[in-house]
Order: C-alpha cells, then sequence, then structure tokens
C-alpha cells in the first residue's frame, strides 16, 4: 500500500483534478487516510484468497452509480479484475496475469527485467501506454499531524527524548526475512547505553521476539508490540529518530515518514522492494544463495542474516 502511493502521486501529477478512490482491505484504511492524493477509501469485503464470486458481483453492481472512468488492477490475480468488470468501468489497466484479455480493457505486457522494481511497475499502469519504461517514480510521503501525535503521545504516556530508536523486528513473510532477536537487543543496550530511547514495534507475532529483545535489554526498551492499531503505529513512529528494520510492512512505512532506516535483507532482494527513501541504508550480503524469497532457510543457516552482526547496524546509526 506504500508503494501504491507513488502511483496515486503520478496520476496526481499527470491529471490534477482526478479523483482517487482505492478498493482495499479494512486494515489499510490507516495508512489511506494519511495520503493527501486518495478521495476515498472503499472496504474490500473479501479476504486474501477468498473468491467470493458473488460479492465481488454485488460490490462491482454497487459501484456502478460511481461513474468511474478508470480503474487500476495492481494484484495481478484473474478474481482481482472481476469487480471493476462487474462496475462497468470503461477504461481497466492492469498487467495481463492469469490471462485476463476480457477482464482489462487496457492489458499491459509486463516485462519484468524493464520494470525490475515493485513501484515502477505500479506507476507504469498511471502512465500512457507508449510511455518510455522505466518511469521515474515519486517517493511515497503519509502526512501526520500535531494532533495524531499528541494523542498518541498522551495514550502512551510517553516522554520524549532527543534520540528514539525504533526497531522493528518481525516480518509477516517468514524466519528467513527476521534478523536475530539477540543481535537486535545488543543494538538496543548500545543505544540505551548512549542515552537513547528505544521503542519496539509489531504485530502480536512479532510478541515473543520483542519480549526477548528487551529481557536482553534488561527492559528499559518500550514495547508497543500488539498493543497498537496499524494507525497509532504510524504515529508513533512519526516521532522516532531512526529505524531499524527487516524488510517488512513497517520498512516501507519509516520509508513513507522520511526516517533513518537501515533496512535488513535476507531471503529477499533490496533491488525489488527496497524502502523508496534517499535516506534508507540497505544491508545485504548478497550471498549466492541470495535472494531465495523462500520462508524458512532451505539450507538451515539464514547467513544472509546471521552473518550481519550488530556493529555492522550500529556503526550505520
Amino acid at each position: 500500500m506504500v508503494m501504491a502511493q507513488s502511483l496515486f502521486i503520478t496520476l496526481k501529477n499527470v491529471q490534477p483534478d482526478c479523483k482517487i478512490d482505492v478498493l482495499a482491505p479494512a486494515w489499510s484504511f490507516s495508512l489511506l487516510e494519511r495520503m493527501p492524493e486518495v478521495t476515498k477509501a472503499i472496504a474490500m469485503p473479501l479476504t486474501h484468497g477468498q473468491f467470493g464470486l458473488l460479492a465481488r458481483y454485488h460490490l462491482g453492481r454497487q459501484l456502478r452509480s460511481e461513474g468511474y472512468d478508470q480503474t487500476i488492477v495492481l494484484p495481478n490475480s484473474w478474481k482481482s479484475a472481476l469487480i471493476p468488470f462487474f462496475a462497468g468501468i470503461p477504461v481497466r489497466t492492469g498487467y495481463l496475469g492469469e490471462a485476463r484479455w476480457g477482464l482489462l480493457s487496457d492489458a499491459r505486457k509486463l516485462d519484468k527485467q524493464v520494470l525490475t522494481m515493485t513501484v515502477q511497475r505500479f506507476v507504469a499502469l498511471g502512465l500512457p501506454n507508449n510511455t518510455p519504461l522505466p518511469p521515474e517514480y515519486p517517493v511515497p510521503g503519509l502526512v501526520i499531524n500535531r494532533d495524531q501525535q499528541n494523542t498518541v503521545i498522551e495514550k502512551f504516556n510517553l516522554t520524549l527524548s532527543e534520540k528514539i530508536l525504533a526497531l522493528c523486528p518481525g516480518a509477516e513473510y517468514g524466519a528467513a526475512k527476521r534478523w536475530p532477536a539477540t543481535y537486535y537487543a545488543e543494538v538496543a543496550r548500545h543505544k540505551i547505553d548512549e542515552g537513547w530511547q528505544v521503542w519496539l514495534f509489531g504485530s502480536d507475532k512479532d510478541k515473543e521476539a520483542a519480549v526477548q529483545i528487551n529481557s536482553e535489554a534488561s527492559g528499559l526498551c518500550t514495547d508497543f508490540t500488539g498493543r497498537t492499531s496499524l494507525a497509532e503505529a504510524v504515529d508513533l513512529m512519526s516521532l522516532v529518530d531512526t529505524v531499524v528494520s527487516n524488510d517488512s510492512g513497517l520498512m516501507h512505512v519509516a520509508a513513507a515518514l522520511d526516517k533513518k532506516i537501515i533496512a535488513l535483507y535476507g531471503s529477499s532482494n533490496p533491488k525489488f522492494t527496497p524502502p523508496l527513501n534517499v535516506k534508507a541504508k540497505v544491508i545485504s550480503l548478497n550471498l549466492d544463495c541470495a535472494p531465495c524469497f523462500e520462508r524458512e532457510c532451505p539450507l538451515g543457516h539464514t547467513k544472509c542474516l546471521v552473518d550481519i552482526k550488530p556493529e555492522q547496524v550500529i556503526d550505520v546509526i
């Protein structure tokens, strides 16, 4: 969703008066609300992987009254193109994935050798089909206001310091994308000794790693894992100075908040989904076995992450 903002900005640059509505899972609305390019968010009633043909048909019929001129379908699945088709939107733009010729009226071939980054692929769909590729892409930028910041400061009874380090030890995809918790703890201890605050971010699934980090840091971190909504996590992260993160959604949020980031890549490819922020520093060992894009290390050693030592991250900070 963060990378999709580059498409929204592109559309506004090309057509300043256009109105952009986004059909997306309800959990992502707190991101869309912080994107000034977006007019309205529409809740997608189906979960990932759910077909729900009848639900897609009814939603498409409901959207007919909106009179949309164009839809841009970012997922490459066949079912993702059904709602725009049922909505009767005349220009339905997307890549050809899963033989969608009949569902898309503006079907485009994806050349992965030219469009090597996800953000390039999104942005290209917002430009005329004859545009030279790869396109330039604008950097995402989430807008935070002081009231939102004050709300989370008061809720969590925070006293801010000049230097705050955010650690994001989770990665939804799997262990092959997660830097060891004990390494995060070493970074935390080092910065706490220098007078920094250290905040831990993540969902309930990241609680075990966060508890280990905080335990090894003598309980001196502020642990927000599983305690915040996504909106609160975004507003809290807007208050920090530096972020250390695996390749995860929170890393992209930090980039869109223009934070200084150390992004740790193991099984994934930093050239494909990098943090879109000139302040970001990517650490990747570029081993022969990486990127494998597996959830668990197929070789059983996860050297692509284990061999990135805490001292390297501390030096970059």
